[in-house]
């Protein structure tokens, strides 16, 4: 008898990891992350979509749903006219946007929002990009608010003054004053070194904080503090869909400041 019921417990103890994998695979809220961290983001959106097909208000859903089709367009160079990724854009927006309305107290919402914004203004004219920028800096502030240690947010807010600081004068002059880009106003290198410092500081291995700040440092003609950052990114792990080609980026960045003889 004590044999049979060993055998029945044995029995159940088994089944229940295989339960929970049933499960995971029933999920396609799991399985979009899943195709996500095995830099498939095209297979995570369709498991995104799936999971929004059944509920339009899911927030994770539709959070991940955004990145993962800013994955995808982004793999498009922005020099490129591709209608398809300028969809994908739209449709991160949008996707974002839902994900705010079911979840105004989530960071990750708030910073999809402003990287949607972000990509979908390089379809729209320079009056909207410019009154836009204001609307990425908000939401990139808001989900810094909620949660400071997100990498994503203090990325999005240092490519903000990086982008800025990269106009000539007369194109900021003019986007402040015949635009309505007052905001620009608050744009700084100082402040673009610090955000993208957050976002390695909470993120160390992430290829494309480095690689930023990296270029941020060059714009300034700090090229012994780039230099450092770029020869971190050979070991870095692959995560982001677009790391080799960041790696490619920061190895030919670093030969090109090697070779100038940049100190």
């Amino acid at each position: 008898m004590a044999n049979m019921r060993l055998a029945g417990l044995l029995c159940i103890l088994a089944a229940i990891p295989a339960a929970r994998l049933a499960g995971q695979a029933s999920d396609p809220v799991a399985q979009g992350r899943a195709a996500w961290d095995a830099r498939d983001p095209a297979a995570a959106l369709r498991h995104f979509e799936a999971a929004l097909a059944a509920d339009s208000t899911g927030y994770e859903a539709n959070w991940r749903g955004a990145i993962a089709a800013i994955d995808i367009g982004k793999q498009t160079p922005d020099s490129v006219k591709s209608p398809e990724r300028d969809r994908l854009y739209a449709l991160a927006e949008r996707y974002a946007n839902r994900a705010v309305k079911a979840n105004v107290m989530g960071a990750d919402g708030h910073f999809a929002l402003a990287a949607a914004i972000g990509r979908a203004s390089l379809t729209k004219s320079a009056k909207e990009r410019v009154q836009r920028a204001g609307e990425i800096r908000v939401e990139a502030l808001k989900a810094l608010e909620i949660n400071p240690r997100h990498d994503g947010a203090w990325h999005v807010i240092g490519r903000w003054h990086a982008e800025i600081m990269r106009l000539s004068g007369l194109e900021r002059f003019f986007a402040r004053n015949f635009l309505g880009g007052t905001v620009f106003n608050k744009a700084s290198w100082a402040e673009a070194e610090q955000a993208l410092a957050k976002a390695i500081e909470y993120r160390p291995d992430y290829v494309y904080h480095r690689l930023d700040l990296a270029e941020v440092y060059v714009d300034q003609k700090k090229y012994t503090q780039a230099e450092s950052q770029l020869r971190a990114i050979p070991d870095l792990p692959l995560i982001d869909v677009m790391d080799p080609q960041y790696k490619r980026d920061a190895a030919a960045l670093l030969a090109r400041l090697s070779a100038a003889g940049n100190r």
